[in-house]
Parts: C-alpha cells; structure tokens; sequence
C-alpha cells in the first residue's frame, strides 16, 4: 500500500484534496457482498493513521458488486466531475471510470513489463485513453531502449516518497538488511523468439543464494510463500538466510514501516525483467529504507542519469560486485546512511516529484 500511499500523502502535502479511488472487479471469482463489506472495512482500517478513511470512492465493472449499505460509506464517484485530476496506478481502471474525470494521468509503475503486455497480442491486454502517461522506468520511449515501442508518448517520472512519513531512524549493528518480496509468482514472459523466460522474484534470487556464507552482514527475507515452497524455505535457511514470512512481519502499512525501520538496510535482488530490459528502474520500497537513512543494496537495473552505483544506493551486477557492496556498507555505514538519505531528499521527494507532475498533467 505505500506505492500508493506515498503519492497520496504526497499530494495532500502539496494542498489537494485527495480521494482514494478502490474497484472492485469481477473476474473469474466474485466477491459476496458480505466479502466487500470487510474489505472495505479493513481498507479504512489501513488507510485510517494516514487520514483517508473517509476519503474512499469505490468503483466497479458489474454494479451488483457494491451493496447500497457499502456504497452508502464511501464518497460516490459523482465527485469525479469536481476533480482536476485522476491519478491513475490501476491498469485495471475502466474506461468509463476515467472518463468522468476532466483529465487523467496514467502512472506505469512496471516498466517494460507493462509495454510488453500491450505489446504481444498473445497476452490480450489494453489500457484505456488517458490525457498523459507516465512511466517510473527512465529507459521507456528512449533511443536504444530495449523495451518495446508501442506507439505512446511515455513521459518520466521518479517513483516518490512522502519524507515527512519517513525520517531517518537509527538501528542497532547487529540489525539484518532485509527486503520485503513476493518469491513465486508463476510470471513468465516470451522472448523475442517467443521461448519463455522467467519473471519470479525467485529466479533472481537464485544466483546468490549461498551470499550469506561470503559477507559478516546478516540477510534476512520476508516472503510471501504459499505451504508448497516450504522446500525453498528449508533451501534458503540451509545456505545461511534469515526467512520472515511477509503477513506477519509486514502485514499492514504500519507494520511494513517499522520493519523497513528497525532493519540495518535493504538488499535485494530484481526480477529479472529489470536487468533484461535495462528500465534504470528503482524500487518505491526500496525508496522507504534509503528515506530513513538505511543504505540499499539493490542489484543493477541500467544506465541511470542519477542513481549512483556506491553511494547510499549500490548497485550490484554480479556476486563479486554483491560482496564488494556488502563490504562497502559494512566498513563505512554512517557515510552510506547519510548518502542515503540524501539521495531521496535531492530526486525523490514526493512533494517535489508530485508538482512537477502536476504541472505537466494539467497542462
């Protein structure tokens, strides 16, 4: 939820009046009214410390799915014609949804991935017609891109974080870096051969899994894993990693923060899309750690015009490099904690990033 939190916040700070648009989607499976009565009542639980809780619009694809009693606590989309902007970070937003609003702003937060879908038919995927479109990924609509071209005007974007959510807190030398991550997620993508390729968390992970046994920095995982990869669990331990599961220790926006904040820093591999195409793609989790001062251990993801390679941020291509930046963090952490904190405050405050969004959108 801090992918969207932090634009939200973000703008509230820059003095609009923000409402949290949800759907709710029929698909393959439906949600019972009574299933839509508690989620909603977990989302305002969610969003409640962060002031949203009555700020919740709701749309969806079949009108059945949202029960009067549940509309009746929700701001009604009606308002949409009051508003200067849709924000948009939900592919799944239907076009008669966008098109209540005066302009609109599509955000593409998986860069590469989100061109490939449009791109190959076999994936039967669209989006609907928006005023402009971002993209977080600085490669997309380059010369020499390796992602596809599919005919849109992709304008950049840093993903953000709200700063003043996320001050700088110290922790203990004997705290993990750790990350937060999906492991399997049966994510496959065709080359241009049409031969396919793994997109898994795990896949990327792989390559370094005996890491642990070559640095003095303790790595810790929290992963969503499902009962049948309780093998990998057993595999990770085996080769010295330390393994949360995600629900528990990251549950909620509340408890993901204080996990971001008591760790050391993060390290974490990419999916393997990143490194594939080459985006120069940035976490908006990994944002968090190097707002609270945590220096981020990230692998490679291209040619960026500002993200360093050893400074608060760095960026690892091979095990070599891993250890070397392991080493790096370990021999000087204040000096990587600083640079961390300050490489946020200079390309990804949220305010900042935000208006000049703003700017471009309604413009």
């Amino acid at each position: 939820m801090w992918v969207f939190l932090n634009w939200a916040l973000g703008l509230r700070e820059l003095g609009c009046d923000v409402v949290w648009l949800e759907g709710i989607v029929k698909g393959g499976w439906t949600p019972g009214h009574a299933e839509v009565s508690q989620r909603l009542a977990d989302l305002k639980t969610r969003l409640s410390p962060y002031g949203f809780s009555d700020r919740i619009a709701l749309w969806s694809n079949d009108d059945q799915l949202v029960p009067r009693h549940v509309a009746e606590q929700c701001i009604g989309l009606e308002a949409a014609g009051d508003a200067d902007l849709l924000v948009n970070v939900n592919y799944q937003t239907p076009a008669a949804v966008i098109e209540r609003f005066r302009r609109s702003a599509l955000i593409d937060i998986d860069p590469g991935l989100l061109q490939t879908w449009l791109s190959d038919r076999s994936y039967n995927f669209a989006i609907p017609l928006h005023d402009v479109l971002f993209t977080i990924g600085e490669t997309v609509g380059q010369p020499d891109t390796k992602i596809p071209d599919v005919g849109i005007e992709w304008h950049y974007t840093p993903p953000c974080v709200a700063l003043s959510w996320w001050p700088p807190v110290p922790t203990t030398e004997t705290a993990p870096l750790t990350t937060v991550s999906h492991w399997v997620s049966d994510n496959w993508l065709r080359d241009e051969t049409g031969q396919l390729w793994s997109n898994e968390k795990r896949t990327g992970f792989i390559p370094y899994l005996d890491l642990p046994r070559h640095t003095s920095q303790i790595l810790e995982l929290a992963l969503q894993l499902r009962p049948e990869d309780e093998a990998d669990r057993t595999l990770l331990r085996k080769h010295g990693w330390r393994v949360q599961d995600a629900w528990m220790v990251a549950g909620t926006p509340w408890e993901y923060q204080a996990y971001v904040r008591q760790s050391l820093g993060e390290f974490s591999c990419v999916k393997p899309s990143c490194v594939r195409f080459q985006n120069a793609w940035i976490s908006d989790r990994t944002l968090c750690y190097l707002a609270s001062g945590k220096p981020a251990i990230i692998e490679h993801t291209g040619a960026s015009r500002f993200l360093p390679d050893h400074a608060g941020l760095l960026r690892f291509t091979d095990f070599k490099t891993a250890q070397e930046c392991l080493e790096a963090v370990s021999t000087d952490y204040g000096k990587h904690s600083r640079l961390a904190r300050s490489l946020v405050e200079e390309h990804f405050d949220a305010k900042n990033v935000i208006k000049k969004l703003l700017e471009r959108a309604l413009s």
